[in-house]
Order: structure tokens, then C-alpha cells, then sequence
């Protein structure tokens, strides 16, 4: 019999883990005399209830395991946590508030174990459920980042998906600190079957991810897999050099007239403004990837385990 470990990132979710127990148990329950199925919860240093109700399930359900963080590292650091403690044929990663139907389940193994694919993955069909201005900057946000980066990244594309052994080896392979799946989920390759899904209302409590959070995760995403903004600053080097040439030339020529009435002091001060701003732009640039060097360069642990029912690692 096959194993499956599904991953379930979770961080306050004490109001649906209930609720979410009982549909994953429906949907697995015909495909126990094919699998032998998993449930790995990973605490992500929760304030609420969501540990206390995960060990409950511990005492009365068979094959929950869970691991418990110190303190909140993020959900990179909880999907990484369940791929490392994950010791199946497959390994799959599904959102706890349910905005991922369980019901793709069987479909997405069947791809993955008869059907030759190496991963399942689903991409939602809408973004119902988010607001205008949240989808709108999502969206932008993979346009820039396909026109920009080497890899290509489904637009569409969401974390809950079903991956071979080897997929998730080559993924745990990635040693990097700071990091962001859909660009790891895109770098690896492999043979991917996308599963169209229609995007689903929480189930129970609120969304996680501010517009703030979001704009981290595109800042990591844009300069953990491009590095095309180092080259912004020459660019607008060339550009500014030849504009500076032109306004030069238009300035002397101005200035020359008998009628000039010119006011080269303003256009001075205007240039010289405008470029200490463009300087101080292109540090700040790379800056950021300075910092990125400087974090991975400490060879800190994405996550620390606080606690955890898992004896194999």
C-alpha cells in the first residue's frame, strides 16, 4: 500500500480544523484500501487554540501527526517544515481553511500514480473571495515577474498540489533561507497536470495574508529568481546620460540667444535633485539583494520545532 502525507500549514485556524478534519476524512476514507494517508498538521507558532485542537485530533484519530513552531516563521517555513518530516510515496499540500477543495484529492493522485505526471497541482479558475485591489496586484505581479525572470510561473497557480518522492527531494535539495514555492514549484520542473479549481469563501475565520504580507512575498519572489533589477541602474545610467547631453545642449543653445531668459539655475538644481534620487534608488536596489546575501550568509534554520509527535526525524 502507497503512502500519503498531506501537509497542512496552519496558523489561528481553530475554527475550522474541525470542519476541515471531517471532509478530508470523507474524501480519503474510499481510497484507504489503496493509501495509507497522513495528516501533518504544522502549528505555525498559532496565538489561538488551533495546537490544543490538533492534539486532540492526535488521541482520537489515526495518522495525525503534527509539528509545532516556537514562534510564527511563516507559511514558506510551514510547507518546508511538512516536506521535511514527510516520509511518503506522495506528499501533498492543501490550505486549512478550505479555500482548497479536498474533493480534488483522488483526481490529483490518480495523475500522479497511474497517469505518469509527477505533480497535481491545482491553478483556480477565479479569485473569488479576495478583493478587487488584491487580485489586481497579484495579477500585475506575475505579469512583471514572467517578463522578468528566466522561469515561468503559472499566474494562476496555487500551493495545493500532490508530488512524487523525487519532486519533493529535489525541493528539500534547495538549501536557500528566504524563500518563495512557486518559484521552487517552477524551477524544479518535473511533469505537472494542472487541475482547474474554482477559488472557495473561507470556511471559517479570517485570511492571513495583508496587503503587506503579499508585498513581502512578491519582493522575495521578484528577487530571489530574477536578477534583472541589477540591471535597472545601468539602463537609467545610459538614459539619464544622454538626457543630460540634450539638456545641455538645449540649455547652451537657450542660453546663447540674445533674448535669453532661461532659468539655468532651476534646471541645475532640477538635475541634480533628480539624480540624487536616482543614486540614492539604485543603492537602495541593491541593497535589498545585499541584505538577501547577507541573511542566507548566517545559515539560520528556516524554522525552529518546538514541539512534535513525530519520532523519525
Amino acid at each position: 500500500m502507497k503512502s500519503v502525507t498531506l501537509i497542512i500549514p496552519c496558523y489561528n485556524e481553530a475554527e475550522v480544523l474541525s470542519l476541515l478534519l471531517k471532509e478530508l476524512s470523507r474524501v480519503t476514507l474510499p481510497l484507504s484500501s489503496q493509501y495509507r494517508f497522513t495528516f501533518l498538521f504544522v502549528d505555525d507558532g498559532s496565538t489561538d487554540a488551533t495546537l490544543d485542537i490538533i492534539k486532540s485530533f492526535v488521541e482520537r484519530v489515526k495518522g495525525i501527526q503534527y509539528v509545532s513552531f516556537s514562534r510564527n516563521f511563516g507559511k514558506e517555513a510551514a510547507m518546508l517544515a511538512g516536506m521535511k518530516y514527510a516520509d511518503s510515496d506522495f506528499v501533498g499540500i492543501i490550505d486549512a481553511d478550505l479555500q482548497h477543495s479536498p474533493d480534488l484529492i483522488p483526481e490529483m493522485l490518480e495523475a500522479v500514480d497511474h497517469e505518469g505526471y509527477d505533480v497535481a497541482a491545482a491553478c483556480r479558475t477565479d479569485r473569488a473571495g479576495e478583493s478587487k485591489l488584491k487580485s489586481m496586484l497579484s495579477s500585475q505581479f506575475y505579469k512583471v515577474i514572467n517578463r522578468i525572470s528566466e522561469i515561468k510561473i503559472n499566474d494562476n497557480a496555487q500551493d495545493f498540489r500532490i508530488m512524487r518522492r523525487k519532486v519533493v527531494e529535489a525541493i528539500l535539495s534547495m538549501p536557500e533561507t528566504i524563500r518563495f514555492s512557486k518559484g521552487i514549484f517552477s524551477w524544479v520542473g518535473f511533469r505537472v497536470k494542472w487541475f482547474p479549481h474554482e477559488n472557495r469563501e473561507r470556511a471559517a475565520g479570517e485570511t492571513k495574508w495583508s496587503i503587506k504580507k503579499l508585498a513581502k512575498y512578491a519582493i522575495d519572489g521578484i528577487l530571489g529568481y530574477t536578477s534583472s533589477p541589477l540591471r535597472i541602474p545601468l539602463y537609467l545610467g545610459i538614459i539619464f546620460c544622454v538626457l543630460s547631453c540634450v539638456l545641455a545642449l538645449y540649455g547652451f543653445i537657450r542660453f546663447c540667444m540674445p533674448s535669453a531668459d532661461f532659468p539655468m539655475y532651476a534646471l541645475l538644481l532640477a538635475a541634480i535633485l533628480f539624480m540624487g534620487g536616482l543614486i540614492l534608488c539604485c543603492i537602495g536596489l541593491i541593497g535589498e539583494y545585499m541584505a538577501r546575501v547577507y541573511t542566507e550568509s548566517k545559515h539560520r534554520p528556516p524554522f525552529i520545532v518546538s514541539e512534535t509527535n513525530i519520532d523519525n526525524k
